[in-house]
Order: C-alpha cells, then structure tokens, then sequence
C-alpha cells in the first residue's frame, strides 16, 4: 500500500460497512452462493478489518512511544561527548589517545574532520524510489542514525578506557557512568527496533485483510457489488445504491 494514506483504509472499511447494510436489509433476496459473499461472511470480513486496523494503531503508538523514550536518553550523548574529551584533556593524555577520542567526538556531533562538497548539476534529477515506502525509509534512516551514534559512543568509550589517568570524580563521565549510559541507550534502541517490527508486521496483515487478490475485502465489495447487479439489474437503485459505495487500493 505504498503512498497511500491512512485514512483511506477506514474510508474503505466505512464504506464496507455501509455496503454490508445494504445487503443485510435486500433481506432474503441477497443469497449468494460464492461463500465469500455470503451475510455472515461479510460481516466476519468486517469485524477483521476493523480489528486489524486498530492493532496498527496500537503498534504505531507503541511505537512513537519507543522513539520519544529513545530520544529523550540520546539527548545529551552529544553534549556528554564534548565533556568528556574536555575531562580526558584535563589529564594530559598521550598525544594519540585525544586525537583519536576527538576523531570520534567529531563523528558523535556529526561533523568532518575536512569539509567535502559535492556539487550535482543544476538539471540531475533525483527521481524517487517509488518501491519504498516513505513511512519505512524514513523509520530505516533514522535508525542507522542512532545505531551510529552508539557505536561511535561505545569506541569513545573504549578509548578513554585505554587511558589510566582518566579517572574523574563526575558520575556521568566515569566510565562506570558512561558504561550506564550506553546500557540505556542499548535498550532505548532495541525498544524502538521491535517497536518497528511490530508496526510493519501489523500493516502487513491489515493490508492483507483489505486487499489480498483473493480474500481482501475491496476485492470481495466488488464482488458483492456484482452480486447485487446480477439480482436487480444495472438500471437498478439497489446496484446504484452499492455501485456508488468507492474502494480504493492506492
């Protein structure tokens, strides 16, 4: 369902909904002998599509809840990195251990040790990748983000490790402190991995209750919609009252 907005599912399982009334109330003329049409299977397909569209609900809560607790224990990485090379400065390292603690910070506030422009001409387009969706390619980019942040905050760590006279009295920039925190920014992390999973695999299985080929329920409401065409004719209002009803794949 890529580029196709939220809304539009429960706009199709609204109109599924008015489409199922209009059947129950044809009363005993509506008999189908396609299973898949049939009253209660339609009521049953119904029930299913609203049930799988609130689990993605859910699981996109869980999931901004995931990121906003992850990004509130990365925001001080940055300015804690910055400390702790000004700590480990305080003690006079060796020459190599601070320019490699440095050559990290760098990395950690996101900046090059030289700066590299890349110029493109003025008439190369950058055609979009339509085989992505940009709900998932924004999520993917964001985690290589942070996946990098605490990799470059566990290598600052190890290398300030390697230096005996850095042992301040600061909590936070100990290496018990620093260890501390990169466990919390372990977990935050994995926190929003499986919250993603978790929202990608609901919306597999909502997208398939809406719109398998065989089984969805867009292409079952065509079905229906021939059903009824084939009972009281195309000139009929009981077709126009259900050929009005619109479903929408993308």
């Amino acid at each position: 369902m890529t580029k196709f907005i939220e809304v539009g599912h429960s706009k199709n399982i609204a109109n599924f909904e008015d489409l199922l009334s209009y059947c129950i109330a044809y009363g005993s003329v509506y008999n189908p002998a396609n299973s898949n049409i049939t009253i209660t299977a339609l009521q049953t397909k119904h029930s299913a599509a609203l049930a799988d569209l609130q689990a993605v609900k859910t699981a996109k809560t869980a999931l901004d809840n995931a990121t906003n607790a992850r990004e509130s224990v990365f925001a001080p990485c940055r300015a804690l990195a910055t400390r702790i090379i000004s700590a480990l400065s305080a003690v006079s390292p060796s020459k190599l251990t601070i320019e490699d603690a440095k050559t990290i910070n760098r990395k950690i506030q996101g900046k090059r040790s030289k700066s590299i422009k890349k110029v493109l001409p003025s008439d190369t387009p950058t055609p979009p990748d339509e085989s992505i969706d940009p709900a998932d390619n924004s999520i993917s980019v964001s985690q290589q983000s942070y996946d990098s942040l605490l990799d470059h905050f566990l290598k600052l760590k190890e290398t300030i490790s390697q230096e005996p006279l850095y042992v301040p009295n600061e909590t936070d920039l100990s290496i018990a402190g620093i260890t501390s925190l990169i466990t919390a920014m372990q977990s935050a992390n994995t926190g929003v991995i499986n919250a993603t999973t978790a929202y990608s695999n609901a919306r597999i299985v909502r997208d398939k209750t809406l719109y398998d080929a065989s089984t969805g329920l867009v292409p079952i409401a065509g079905e229906v919609k021939q059903y009824v065409k084939s009972i009281f004719g195309a000139a009929s209002r009981e077709y126009k009252q259900v050929s009005k009803l619109r479903f929408k794949t993308s």
